[in-house]
């Protein structure tokens, strides 16, 4: 049975509006695949800087809904005829990386894919050593959309001439200080553990499912359904910080929904991370919303939590929060990938634990994911657990590319690692603790 809607559906917009700009088509994500915007003055500077965003790997607005977001690797012209000199052991492959090899933030390594996989397949997760920068784990898998974003792998595809060390949604080569200058550099490949990504490639191939339909989700409030919710985790003020799905775009049918619940809760600023402020002026509506008559700040980065952009943008985003009072409420398009991402930043400052950034991570999937038939089927208890594991991996990933370690003993201490990942990013200790202060 449905739970008890709230009386908020009363404030919203006509159902004939919200349907006719719903669209009836389940959609497909893998991962947030709205189109990066133009961003804000401030991070437009960073825009003429040579680090760009990666878009080797661009993502589709979803309006086109039902696409195919499948990205296979591309493959370079490199001398591939001196595969035979990598050394081969009972236990690892040890390759060079020539500088012919390092290009577009990825990394080639001139080995038949076929050859590799008959030592290593598809699903299985290896540590990849690269001599002198870092030791990682990663699946092998076919393309950057067989993992989640900011997640890196290894790239075999059958025929290929080379393997390709990557990521989804980042310069793998940039995130680990590599250069074709650096080259030649040695890089070891061993497993890890066998079949242990089949679970993730299942789930991202083929339970990312979503409708626009309320009817698709009968077992989901309102605000379920919205993707709205405040957050509460440890340390964390009551009525502070929320989060949801966009409140302005039409096409995934939870916009009024949204607009309404953050009026009910008193919202006064927004976190706009999908938008700049003149596409989201173009958003049919957008001028008799609640949301148009508080606070905004339109940071228009794209889902790369390791690129400059991305990190610019969320600084000041942080910054816009010290002078503008709560409550606040971020969002992106879903909700998802960016925003799952600055909330748990902001969890992980206001002293979360680690199961309850994961948990408030996870919430979100389940009221997304995945539609058959017209109707939710609910995720189950691994398919939460995959989800959990990423919000971690990434929150380490990109702490550890600002030279901070966060360590696996329990419990960790996110607020510390916190503080110096911002501080690394240009925050002062007085503009830490005045976000902190605005969150109690």
């Amino acid at each position: 049975m449905r739970k008890n809607w709230p009386i908020l559906v009363g404030l919203l917009v006509c159902t004939q509006a919200f349907l006719a700009c719903s669209n009836s088509v389940s959609t497909f994500v893998a991962n947030e695949t709205e189109k990066p915007q133009t961003t804000t003055e401030e991070i437009a500077t960073v825009l003429e800087e040579p680090t760009e965003p990666d878009t080797s790997v661009q993502e589709n607005a979803i309006s086109d809904t039902a696409s195919d977001t499948t990205v296979t690797v591309d493959t370079v012209n490199t001398d591939t005829t001196t595969h035979d000199a990598a050394l081969e052991d009972s236990n690892e492959l040890h390759f060079i990386l020539e500088e012919d090899g390092i290009t577009s933030g990825k990394m080639y390594l001139n080995y038949p894919a076929d050859s590799f996989l008959t030592r290593f397949e598809i699903g299985d997760i290896v540590t990849v050593a690269i001599n002198g920068y870092d030791t990682l784990e990663m699946p092998v898998a076919e393309s950057s959309s067989d993992v989640p974003i900011a997640g890196f792998l290894v790239a075999a595809i059958k025929g290929s001439d080379q393997l390709v060390l990557t990521a989804h949604n980042a310069k793998l080569a940039s995130v680990l200080g590599i250069t074709v200058e650096n080259a030649p550099i040695e890089v070891s490949v061993s497993m890890k553990e066998k079949d242990g990504y089949l679970l993730g490639l299942d789930i991202m191939r083929n339970t990312q499912y979503m409708d626009t339909y309320t009817e698709s989700y009968p077992d989901l409030s309102v605000e379920e359904f919205a993707n709205f919710r405040e957050v509460h985790t440890t340390g964390m003020g009551e009525h502070k910080l929320y989060r949801s799905s966009s409140p302005i775009y039409l096409y995934l049918g939870r916009n009024y929904y949204v607009d309404s619940l953050a009026q009910a809760a008193g919202v006064t600023t927004f976190i706009n991370l999908a938008d700049s402020e003149s596409s989201a002026y173009s958003n049919k509506g957008y001028e008799t919303t609640y949301y148009s008559t508080q606070n905004i700040i339109f940071l228009g980065v794209p889902p790369e939590f390791f690129s400059e952009i991305f990190k610019v943008g969320l600084v000041i985003g942080f910054r816009y929060m010290i002078e503008h009072e709560g409550p606040y409420l971020v969002h992106c398009t879903y909700g998802m990938d960016r925003t799952g991402f600055m909330i748990a930043v902001l969890e992980a400052l206001m002293g979360a634990t680690t199961e309850e950034i994961q948990d408030d991570y996870a919430k979100t999937f389940s009221n997304y994911f995945t539609v058959v038939n017209g109707k939710q089927v609910a995720l189950n208890e691994q398919q939460i657990d995959f989800f959990k594991a990423v919000v971690l991996r990434n929150l380490k990933a990109v702490y550890h590319a600002e030279g901070i370690d966060v360590p696996d003993t329990k419990p960790i201490d996110w607020a510390a690692a916190t503080e110096k990942y911002l501080g690394k990013r240009g925050m002062t200790p007085e503009e830490i603790s005045a976000l902190k202060e605005r969150l109690k």
